[in-house]
């Protein structure tokens, strides 16, 4: 390391969060180990360990916050307002009077204003169906339910706007004081003239694309149990961001982030809308104090449909031109995107930027703000929406041209950040749509397809046989085959921490304050370091999920953790090898550069000598092996993205125009596969949950009254195991040393963005229409033109 490093302690980095660059400081790591590169002799990392607490969560003894029991716990439940705009009084006596019912809690009753998404805890004014505006706290969750049902409530309803065109005509309700459309929009992005682009070319075709709004349906719902000790709180939260939390309950009660603990076990998914404290949370944590007793308050579900979050649909007009030969000479959207009540902006215009090579493009985007409920990110939010728009439009304009559609992506393929005139730090597109068009047959699609019930096909390296995707069709089919690409901004950063200590025992514990929200982080994490350290994989145990006991790491979101984790953890373990090796030297009687450490034991190079880390921890007695590591800085002037290319085979009933997906070939580019087996798992998660966005997903809201009308597991129609297509999902493990000294990039998204397009896409060209709005429900299809 130069001195000049070591002389900068503390400095500023790019980081780049679902779509949007934060600028951050972090402190310089005083050391970090050379890279992994491709042909580094690893023994763990890459292989395929089952989850580490598999066993746990399957014999139903892994702890969620739904789990947790204090002595003396009461419940809270809300009081929801029925109307999407307007005023609500209360008559909260007959409450009062059930049995078990301690309290009805207000706004009045909050220690000062606290504002949940934008919206103020509590309200009597209604901003959209299902907000809080009481909790009830009881002495068990049925008093609380029934406290719920007996609170009368009188309501004013007032005008209300639930869509983008209702909210931004003239004379519109007002939804936020400061006006419908958020502030500085439309937003126009451009590069090079697109008016020249399309003077230049030879085809020129325009389409319109929509698509339905999707709820995130974690298994587990939003919930929290709040506990004080003195002027300590403990909050057991089911959240993607343990630390976010904290500092969002400290805010809000104006106490101390010292005094406020945060601890996640074990989550049930969280998808993007458990990034931060909500409703359940402070209202848990204000009646604990109010009442001198531990506060559980988790969410049921409808609450969890109608009040935690949602992907916004979309309207996104997309104009392309061409030449001849296909290559394009300009591309041009307009997304208008309703947000809810408030959100951000989930850009769907990123993609037209980003997935193919053209000099002229330019975007327009608005979010207005609508009575729904907040927008909350969602997997790639903006992402799949917008990729679903422009890879349909590539379809058509692969047609006008008469190219096939593969054809006309590679004469387009990106292989820089055009975006923002930079390379990326992995050029990995084109070796995605050659390794997926050669998995899927694409040449031969037409020939041959997967027309029986059964087929082969190769999976992660090994052959499968795997039934044939989905339910059956009935009546006369058609067979339609398409793809989809894309590109997602993954690298990760700074800051973040991890401690790696040895036990007396010979053991290893790994602290690092990240979050597990069921994707495998303890195994990855325990991969890195034992790799690190020489140590059996079965010796490392990862510590998480608790501000108080473990060192910061950033929200589990826009695909970081692993990318942004593992290298602390890494660098952690790396100095604590060095000293453990140091320990070791006089005891071998040898230097400690000529000590190799494998499977928990360190030994000479000529092997003559040799102790296990259990004999050097218990020769040193209380003296304790530490290191202690944190996330550098990312590289500058490069791009940090994770590329994809899947396709997709359907059947179609051309009576029903019932949609079946058959099979899903997903090759990704996400950097170092640290272990392949969570790596397919994450895939595989990522397409299902793709799938129902495609084919049956949708929050629907009655026209008249704006209150959602599919609010239970019932009636929101989640992919079944019936629908579940055959998968074939692998990544690359193309080493990406400039990213980070691990090599690895993000997964956790990536899979999500392409799978709708990819499918949309084959539904056209199985029944030679124009597929334009999603999901893919049977009227929808049977809507589709010539």
């Amino acid at each position: 390391m130069s001195d000049e490093r070591r002389e900068r302690r503390f400095a500023t980095t790019q980081v780049e969060v679902e779509g949007r660059f934060e600028t951050r400081i972090l402190e310089i790591p005083a050391r970090e180990p050379d890279a992994w590169g491709a042909d580094a002799p690893l023994f763990v990392v890459g292989q395929p360990h089952p989850r580490v607490d598999a066993v746990e969560k399957v014999m139903g003894r892994a702890k969620y916050t739904a789990d947790i029991h204090r002595h003396g716990m009461l419940y809270a439940a809300f009081v929801r307002a029925p109307i999407a705009h307007g005023r609500v009084m209360l008559d909260v006596s007959q409450a009062l009077a059930v049995p078990g019912v301690l309290e009805v809690l207000r706004a009045e009753d909050l220690p000062r204003p606290i504002k949940v998404g934008g919206v103020p805890l509590l309200a009597r004014e209604v901003a959209y169906s299902g907000q809080p505006v009481a909790a009830v706290c009881a002495e068990s969750a049925a008093a609380a339910t029934m406290g719920v049902a007996a609170v009368r409530m009188q309501v004013e309803p007032a005008p209300h706007v639930t869509t983008f065109e209702g909210a931004v005509a003239e004379g519109a309700p007002l939804v936020r004081a400061s006006g419908n459309v958020m502030s500085g929009q439309p937003e126009v992005m451009e590069r090079g003239d697109v008016v020249v682009g399309f003077a230049a070319a030879d085809v020129t075709i325009e389409r319109a694309y929509r698509t339905g709004s999707q709820l995130h349906c974690a298994l587990e719902p939003h919930g929290a149990v709040c506990e004080w000790e003195g002027d300590h709180l403990t909050v057991w939260e089911s959240t993607q961001g343990i630390f976010r939390v904290r500092a969002d309950v400290a805010k809000a009660l104006d106490i101390p982030a010292s005094k406020v603990r945060v601890i996640t076990d074990h989550m049930g998914g969280g998808f993007g809308a458990k990034n931060y404290a909500g409703a359940h949370t402070y209202v848990a944590a204000v009646l604990a104090r109010r009442h001198g007793r531990a506060v559980r308050c988790v969410l049921d579900r409808e609450g969890e449909q109608t009040d935690t979050g949602h992907r916004p649909s979309s309207h996104v007009r997309v104009r392309l031109g061409a030449r001849h030969d296909g290559t394009l000479t300009a591309i041009e959207a307009v997304s208008e995107i309703p947000l809810g009540v408030s959100g951000w902006e989930a850009s769907a215009a990123a993609s037209f930027h980003e997935v193919y090579s053209c000099a002229n493009v330019r975007t327009t985007e608005t979010f207005a703000f609508v009575h729904q409920q907040p927008m909350a990110a969602f997997r790639a939010p903006g992402h799949v929406e917008g990729t679903f728009a422009l890879e349909r439009a590539m379809d058509v304009l692969a047609s006008a041209l008469g190219m096939d559609p593969l054809a006309l992506r590679l004469r387009n393929l990106v292989r820089r950040d055009e975006a923002r005139d930079r390379p990326f730090s992995s050029d990995g597109l084109r070796a995605c749509f050659d390794e997926a068009a050669r998995r899927f047959g694409w040449e031969g699609r037409r020939e041959s397809g997967s027309s029986g019930d059964r087929m082969v096909l190769e999976n992660g390296g090994a052959e499968s046989n795997m039934s044939s995707g989905g339910p059956p069709t009935f009546g006369p089919t058609r067979r339609g085959f398409g793809m989809a690409a894309q590109v997602w901004g993954a690298g990760g950063g700074p800051p973040a921490y991890a401690t790696v200590r040895l036990n007396h025992d010979g053991s290893i514990d790994v602290l690092t304050g990240t979050q597990d929200l069921g994707t495998g982080s303890r195994t990855v994490l325990a991969q890195v370091a034992a790799e690190a350290l020489g140590a059996r994989f079965t010796d490392v145990r990862v510590i998480l999920g608790d501000t108080e006991r473990t060192p910061y790491a950033p929200n589990s979101w826009g695909s970081l953790t692993t990318a942004s984790v593992a290298p602390a953890v890494r660098t952690a373990a790396d100095e604590a090898q060095r000293t453990l090796r140091d320990a070791a030297a006089e005891m071998l009687e040898c230097h400690p550069d000529d000590i190799r450490a494998h499977d928990s034991t360190l030994s000479t190079l000529d092997g003559a000598r040799r102790l296990s880390f259990a004999e050097v921890t218990r020769k040193l007695g209380n003296v304790m092996i530490m290191g202690h590591g944190s996330r550098g800085p990312n590289p500058s002037g490069v791009g940090l993205a994770s590329f994809g290319v899947q396709c997709a085979e359907v059947e179609v009933d051309i009576e029903t125009r019932k949609v079946r997906v058959v099979r899903i070939v997903a090759v990704h580019d996400v950097g170092r596969v640290i272990n392949p087996l969570l790596a397919r798992s994450q895939m595989e998660g990522a397409i299902l949950q793709a799938l129902g966005f495609a084919s049956g997903e949708e929050r629907r809201l009655d026209p008249v009254s704006g209150r959602p009308v599919n609010t239970s597991l019932h009636d929101y129609k989640l992919p079944t195991f019936a629908d579940v297509p055959i998968i074939d999902a692998v990544c690359l493990d193309r080493v990406d040393t400039t990213a980070n000294h691990v090599g690895a990039r993000g997964l956790a998204e990536p899979p999500m963005i392409p799978t709708a397009a990819a499918i949309a896409n084959a539904v056209a060209d199985a029944l030679g229409l124009e597929v334009d709005e999603l999901p893919l429900t049977p009227w929808r299809v049977a809507r589709s033109r010539g």
